[in-house]
């Protein structure tokens, strides 16, 4: 059996950036692919805070092997001092306990199946900071703590569950974000560039596959050497 053979994935926020590359790519690798994103065209068109809905899906999909969990929202490009108590929630409940949703709902399926890979999408924000963009970066903080927990609480189980930490990746999360903020995330990075969205997919495919097999609760990064610890 090829290492994906029969292995069935679903990719939150699906349609665009890292995650329809992660979708191409698994697909290449003879994965049956399932998407969720609020636009229209993906096979459950929805909301990844609707977690009545989330918590139904497993019943409404084939056993689900594989969880990459990358919709998220970069929120406000302002000043912590400006933030609003609703901004923080509304990014907390997509790129937080969105993700958490997900992962709740699927890895009972894959423990019973004692094999399964779930992938959320942390950021470097998550271990830098980035200035003007305190909600995103204290979201992606909580994804990697999440990670590093349910990894943990799987870890003899069979299911691996790995945070991908990107620097700027060219997305269309990106297109909103200033010119001069891109410019001084792009300064970071020793490569000099951003990165490309395959090229984070590559790194996706590994993750979900059999290849990863002593790797669990980390996260990887994928900078251009912006990384430093």
């Amino acid at each position: 059996m090829s290492a994906h053979e029969n292995r069935t994935a679903l990719v939150t926020g699906g349609l665009s950036g890292l995650g329809a590359a992660t979708v191409t790519r698994l697909r290449e690798d003879g994965v049956k692919v399932f998407t969720i994103d609020l636009a229209d065209g993906a096979d459950f068109q929805m909301d990844v805070t609707d977690f009545e809905a989330v918590a139904k899906l497993p019943a409404q999909l084939p056993r689900i092997d594989i969880l990459v969990t990358s919709a998220g929202v970069v929120g406000p490009n302002i000043p912590l001092v400006q933030t609003t108590e609703q901004q923080w929630k509304s990014v907390f409940d997509i790129n937080v306990l969105g993700t958490a949703a997900f992962i709740k709902a699927f890895a009972p399926g894959m423990v019973e199946n004692h094999w399964g890979r779930i992938v959320t999408f942390a950021s470097m924000a998550a271990k830098d900071g980035n200035p003007n963009l305190s909600i995103y970066s204290a979201t992606k903080a909580a994804v990697v703590a999440l990670t590093k927990s349910v990894g943990k609480e799987l870890a003899t189980s069979g299911v691996l569950v790995n945070a991908i930490a990107p620097a700027v990746i060219e997305t269309p999360m990106n297109k909103n974000t200033s010119a001069e903020v891109l410019a001084h995330l792009t300064s970071l990075i020793p490569m000099k560039r951003i990165g490309k969205a395959e090229e984070v997919a590559e790194l996706v495919a590994w993750l979900c596959s059999d290849k990863v097999s002593f790797s669990t609760g980390a996260v990887y990064d994928i900078s251009g050497g912006r990384a430093t610890y």
